[in-house]
This record gives structure tokens, sequence and C-alpha cells, in this order.
């Protein structure tokens, strides 16, 4: 299986995973309060990550996916406020060690979706309260993994985050209040900030990881234009305006000056999956429409990749660019394939016009626990099996077309 398109040695191959999706739920995660209350589907060890990494890193390497960006659990560390659980401290230095003796270069995350059950229902919305603990906690994982990790993405998509937690109120601490969504969503952008900047200090790149949605008017009215406009400020216009004037302007609050955000990112990490409508009550459709929905009720359509490198390369000229997540879930492979092989064609076709494109990390590596939706959506190149699926033989064609041992980009 040859690929058709070019991609520099340089390109950074990876899989992305989070800490809850592939270990389970922390004892002392708030996600777990959850689970027990009957509230949400079990996890149980996720995907056996926690006990099977060597396997999969070896696996990973096998087929030229020398990055992995995974989690370093916040409740896992700390499970009791200011104390610390040396046995998952020792634990996460292990992972990361096997991580490099494999010839992975892991990046870290420190938080997707799942918070300390000790921290509260305010969460990152309760961010003067948050504060200094985040900031401590991020400060001993900087000094205790950062000569191991090869670069960090400190939140992962802080308005999937926010949406999801205090206004569908479908994930912790299941909210349904506007207000408290914006005062959310303010909060974990930024504790995104404050970890960015103590992790800059390590000399390690920094990315974002946002996601990204190109959106379309679900009808003529004007509702359904203001609806969409107020939503592309949350979704993008909120942290660009941030990454580029130093202000953070979340919609009806009171715009914060952060005048080195600009500086502390070295990367603009980003998720994509699909494009959608938006209906004049703010509600989501597929895009484009009359395409086949998948099982997460969105089109996987590759042409909004390039719609989002190119607002990006617009927006934020001279950034450099990273697609930290690009997935479908779908128990059909071929679907996944032709999907991944339409969106490396559309990344190549960005990198000949000149887009400063570092790589491309699949969602995810083996099949996890897809959160609300348990184990019945898969995501992987390979099955909870270590079976490697079609489209793992795919993207090792292009991963391993040029050396996979070659050296790195220098660090931004």
């Amino acid at each position: 299986m040859t690929p058709a398109h070019e991609f520099p040695e340089s390109f950074w191959w990876g899989t992305g995973a989070s800490s809850p999706q592939s270990e389970g739920a922390a004892p002392a995660s708030d996600w777990l309060a959850w689970e027990r209350a009957g509230r949400l589907p079990a996890s149980g060890d996720g995907n056996g990550f926690g006990t099977r990494f060597r396997e999969d890193f070896e696996l990973y390497a096998a087929h030229g996916l020398t990055h992995h960006r995974m989690g370093i659990e916040w409740a896992r560390i700390e499970p009791e406020d200011g104390v610390r659980d040396p046995v998952a401290v020792e634990h996460y230095r292990t992972v990361l060690e096997a991580a490099r003796e494999a010839g992975i270069e892991p990046w870290a995350c420190l938080h997707h979706f799942v918070l300390p059950d000790w921290v509260g229902d305010g969460g990152f919305r309760d961010w003067k309260a948050i504060r200094d603990r985040w900031c401590r906690h991020v400060e001993f994982v900087a000094e205790t993994y950062g000569d191991l990790v090869a670069g960090w993405k400190p939140i992962n998509e802080p308005i999937a985050y926010a949406l999801a937690g205090f206004l569908s109120g479908h994930r912790p601490p299941g909210e349904h209040d506007r207000a408290l969504m914006l005062e959310a969503l303010e909060g974990i952008h930024l504790a995104k900030y404050e970890a960015a900047r103590i992790l800059h200090q390590t000399g390690k790149p920094v990315a974002t990881i946002h996601v990204l949605i190109p959106m379309f008017p679900g009808d003529s009215t004007p509702s359904s234009a203001a609806a969409l406009e107020e939503l592309d400020q949350l979704v993008w216009g909120c942290w660009i305006g941030a990454l580029r004037d130093g202000v953070l302007q979340i919609p009806h609050r009171t715009p914060v000056e952060v005048p080195d955000y600009p500086e502390v990112f070295d990367l603009v990490g980003f998720s994509y999956y699909f494009s959608a409508t938006v209906g004049a009550d703010g509600k989501l459709g597929p895009y484009p429409p009359g395409a086949e929905v998948g099982l997460m009720g969105y089109v996987p359509w590759s042409g909004g990749l390039g719609l989002v490198l190119d607002r990006l390369a617009r927006e934020l000229p001279g950034r450099p660019l990273l697609v930290s997540e690009h997935g479908v879930g779908t128990h059909d492979d071929e679907m996944r394939s032709a999907f991944l092989k339409e969106s490396l064609g559309v990344v190549s076709d960005r990198l000949t016009a000149g887009l400063d494109i570092r790589g491309f990390f699949h969602w995810t590596g083996v099949d996890n626990y897809e959160w609300n939706r348990a184990f019945d959506v898969p995501f992987g190149l390979f099955d909870r099996d270590r079976r490697p699926k079609g489209s793992a033989a795919l993207l090792r064609s292009y991963a391993l077309r040029h050396d996979a041992l070659a050296p790195a980009r220098p660090a931004v």
C-alpha cells in the first residue's frame, strides 16, 4: 500500500489517548463518582493501557507512529487535596520511560474532561478557588516528568468541557446553565494559560488542543445567523483573540487581559472530527447535508479539515499547526481508512501550499472507552486485543515512507 502524498521526514506521526479512556476512571475522580451513581457507563480499566503500555508502545513504533499523547491524571497523582500517591507518581514515570525505550516521543496532557472529586462541582468554573491547587499540580508534573516528555498538551478541548459539564449536563458536574457554562469556559481557558506558562519553562514545546468545527447556517433566518455568530466566538474567536492579542473575550463576560498569552503556546494544536450546521436554536446538525452520518451523529468529511487549516493560517499567520486529534468512531474500518486517506491528502496539499503543519495524531491507537457511549464506538487503529485494522496498515504506509527514526524538528 503506497501513499499518494508526500510528507517531510521531520513530520510527526502519532496517536492520542486520554487516561480515563485508556486506563479507566481514577478512584478519586468525579467521573468514577458518576459511574458509581449509575449516571455513566462503567469504564473499568479502559482498554488496559495501564498494564499493557509497553506492548502498545512497541505496536505503535512498529507502525511508525513514534509520537503518543497520553494523560497524566490529576486524580491519580493527587487523590486527596495536597496528598500525592507515590505509587501513581512512579507509575507515570515508568510509563514515560517505557515510551522512550520503545522509541516513542511522549506528549503529556494534564486534563481531559475529568477532575479529582475533591475539587468540587465548581471545577474550573470556580477559577479563583481552584487556581492555586491547579498551579501546584502543574508545577509538580513539570518538575517530576519534564525530563521525559517530548512536549505538553496541557488541557484538552476547553469548549467541550464547558458545554458538556455546564450546559448539556451529560458529564460532571451536570449543570444546565448557560451563564455557568460561560464562566466555566473562561476558567478553563485561564487554567490552560497558567499551565502553559509553567510548562513552557521546561523548554519543551507546548501545544493547544481545541476542538474546531467549521460551521454553516442551518437556514436563512437572522436567528440562525445570530446563533452561529455566538457559537463561533465560543469555539474559535475567544481563544484566537487571546493567542493573537493577549485578550480573552468570552461572550457576555468582561474581557480578561493576559499579555503574555501569545508567548506561552508554541503550537496551535486542534482536533477535527466534523463540520456542522447551526440552527436558530443553536443546535448543531450534520454537514454536508444528505451525507452518511456515523455512529456519533456527524459526517466524517475531510473537506472540513481543509477549512480548519485555512482559517488558522489566515487568522494566526506564522503559527506552527498540529493536528492533535483526527479520527472517526465506526465499526466500518473501510470508512475510517477512506476518511483518513482523504484527510491526509488535505494535509499534504496544505503543506505543499506552504502551511507549517508539524504532525498528525490519530485518535486513537487502541479502541477504548468512549465516554457516555462506553465501548460501543470504536475509534482505534487496533482493536482491544491489539489486532491491527486495515486503517493501521494505511497509516503505517505513510509514517514509514521515510525513516521512522529520522530526527524530529527542533523544539519550537
